[in-house]
């Protein structure tokens, strides 16, 4: 079971994650090419129900062309 301290993390997240792909024009299954993830898991983590690694978590950096530190940088 995940806590509420997780859940808040990864919606925090997964809101910077689809902010900043919304400002790309990419869509989710376009991101989820290009950082070579399932798209219906681009899906979950942009909507919170599922956790994502620090290797996912570079991976979508990556693929949007910025560092891993701004997917965090909404974290208090």
């Amino acid at each position: 079971m995940v806590d509420k301290k997780s859940k808040e993390i990864g919606r925090v997240v997964g809101n910077t994650i689809r902010k900043l792909r919304e400002k790309q024009g990419i869509s989710q299954e376009e991101l989820a090419e290009r950082a070579g993830i399932h798209r219906t898991f681009m899906s979950h983590v942009e909507c919170a129900t599922r956790n994502i690694t620090i290797y996912n978590l570079v991976k979508i950096a990556k693929a949007l062309k910025v560092k891993p530190s701004v997917l965090l940088s909404d974290l208090e």
